[in-house]
């Protein structure tokens, strides 16, 4: 393919507002433009690219046995009010009305969607397991599209969905896509992990995220060096064994704490070690307000306490609920003398905690002296807290490690989520109707075309191996008018085809330092430059990966260029 007739529009410059490596190679390279924030076109290198990914995608799911399908990106409002996403999903589901008058949204996932596409044909038992899966353009209106593809409002993912009549069907499906992600993340030449992770917006309960390391991931994970274990940091677990102190509990004491709001302060202004001052923060949890507890120095972790209590909303109060509901503000607030109705959640590591610092209940005052079961009572201890560095893993045995991801996967146990609210259901083998237990599992393409740029791409510019890569072989004949060059470039071009292998020639009428930079930049395996040796058949051959170049001759070439691809 000559490089005149492609639309590769590269650029000298970093482009103002595209701060990682991907979203800077992918636009200087030619690879996509913006259309607005958050949207983006596909050129033709990125098409070839975004080509072999879904590829080796399908190659995988097939051998899984998931069969493809095709949905609508425009979804009925009607099927979202009936899973009762319409007002929860938030202000990510891009709504719109069509002519009549009639609510739609632009399908940032589609559970609802292949629910109503199967639920009338589905009827029976002896059909079940069954896995379909699409590759789709989404839409999502992020409040801050960054990033260039690994943040954005449009975007393309791989989306599958499995029903079951058992839950064993649905677990061994749920561990076949894990297997199958694996192969493809391995397959794109990546370093990534398998973490346990939180639901969210989708629901249900048992979650794996596929996270890709980076340092420019906007995920923490938190993982044991010696074993399997890892988790997104807010599902991570905390490792408690029970401290008590052997100190005696001594009376309760009022001290005034003006001007101190934090716990810093509070440690500061009356010279108490943070481990032994208690944080009270105010939880809206559903429709009622709750109290959590946590050490000074650990970190509440509202996924934890949404999961344990199974709630549906969950935010911290703000100052106005504090001040209405406790009569104190954030600063002061406390377990002692709270209202007797409101529950009191703690972090396994207060119930430790002997003659305690904690807030008055009453503006710019605390107790001192606190224990619980003395002056307070605590409804539950449980994990509520923040993995931090130091911590042990699960097992206590050795040190988490802490890394930043990007999420690139994630597959679910639905369970009967959507098919009971959504009444999809099927007959049993007793003629009984029951709701589909379901499975869902998405992972982004284009998101994963940006994380494989992170891993891979040097300062000069892109990186693709073998499988990727738009073409396997860059051809750059420095004088494509010269009868020599010219011959041997189409003579190399015709081996390359016979042999199975790509070739982008670049034919342009560029000084050769402008087509060496392009050919960094653009990333392909193999550079094989026709120069001044071309009538005695011998042309230079670099290699993109590792910088090595060499003199070689055109009968030698196919076997050589084969051998550094594989």
């Amino acid at each position: 393919m000559k490089q005149s007739n492609i639309l590769i529009p590269t650029l000298k410059e970093v482009p103002s507002d595209a701060e990682i490596k991907s979203h800077q190679y992918l636009i200087r390279a030619g690879y996509v433009r913006q259309s607005a924030r958050g949207i983006y076109s596909y050129l033709p290198l990125a098409q070839n690219v975004k080509n072999k990914i879904e590829a080796i995608v399908r190659e995988e799911l097939a051998e899984i046995g998931a069969t493809e399908v095709l949905m609508p990106v425009l979804q009925p409002a009607e099927i979202w009010k009936e899973s009762g996403r319409w007002d929860k999903y938030g202000a990510d589901l891009m709504k719109m009305k069509d002519r009549h008058n009639r609510d739609f949204a632009l399908g940032p996932t589609h559970e609802e969607m292949v629910t109503d596409l199967l639920r009338d044909d589905i009827n029976s038992y002896k059909k079940l397991p069954l896995t379909v899966f699409q590759i789709q353009t989404k839409f999502r209106d992020e409040r801050r599209p960054r990033f260039g593809l690994l943040r954005g409002r449009e975007f393309l993912m791989k989306d599958a969905y499995s029903f079951h009549s058992e839950t064993e069907t649905l677990d061994a499906t749920f561990d076949d896509m894990a297997k199958a992600y694996g192969k493809i993340l391995d397959r794109c030449g990546l370093q990534w992990r398998s973490v346990i992770a939180d639901s969210g917006a989708i629901g249900g309960k048992g979650s794996r995220e596929f996270q890709v390391i980076a340092e420019v991931g906007e995920d923490t994970i938190v993982y044991d060096k010696n074993s399997d274990y890892a988790a997104n940091v807010e599902m991570a677990e905390v490792y408690y064994e029970a401290k008590p102190s052997t100190a005696a509990k001594e009376s309760l004491t009022k001290v005034a704490t003006p001007g101190m709001k934090s716990i810093a302060d509070v440690v500061a202004g009356l010279n108490v070690p943070i481990e032994q001052t208690i944080k009270s923060l105010l939880v809206q949890a559903d429709d009622e307000v709750v109290m959590v507890l946590v050490r000074g120095d650990h970190e509440f972790n509202d996924v934890k306490l949404k999961n344990m209590l199974d709630l549906d909303t969950i935010a911290l109060a703000d100052e106005t609920v504090a001040m209405t509901v406790m009569g104190a503000d954030y600063g002061s607030l406390g377990p002692i003398n709270a209202p007797a109705e409101m529950k009191i959640y703690a972090d396994n590591n207060v119930q430790d905690i002997v003659n305690a610092t904690v807030g008055a209940n009453e503006s710019d005052f605390h107790f001192q002296n606190a224990n619980h079961g003395v002056d307070f009572t605590v409804e539950a201890f449980a994990d509520l807290r923040m993995v931090q560095a130091g911590d042990l893993t699960p097992d206590g045995k050795n040190t988490l490690s802490f890394a930043k991801g990007i999420e690139v996967g994630h597959i679910f146990k639905l369970g009967t989520l959507y098919s009971e609210a959504m009444k999809a259901t099927y007959l049993d083998e007793n003629g009984r109707q029951q709701p589909f237990i379901m499975g869902c599992y998405g992972l982004g393409i284009s998101r994963l075309m940006a994380a494989i740029i992170e891993q891979t791409a040097d300062d000069k510019g892109l990186v693709w191996n073998k499988l990727l890569a738009p073409y396997h072989v860059h051809l750059i004949p420095i004088k494509p008018a010269d009868e020599a060059q010219a011959a041997l470039t189409t003579e190399i071009e015709q081996l390359l085809k016979e042999n199975n292998l790509t070739s982008l020639i670049d034919d342009r009428k560029e000084r050769p330092g402008v087509k060496f930079a392009d050919s960094e930049l653009i990333g392909l395996p193999v550079r094989v430059t026709i120069g001044k040796r071309a009538a005695e058949g011998v042309v230079e051959v670099k290699v993109r990966a590792t910088g090595e170049s060499f003199e070689i001759e055109v009968a030698e070439l196919v076997a050589k260029i084969n051998e550094l691809l594989n």
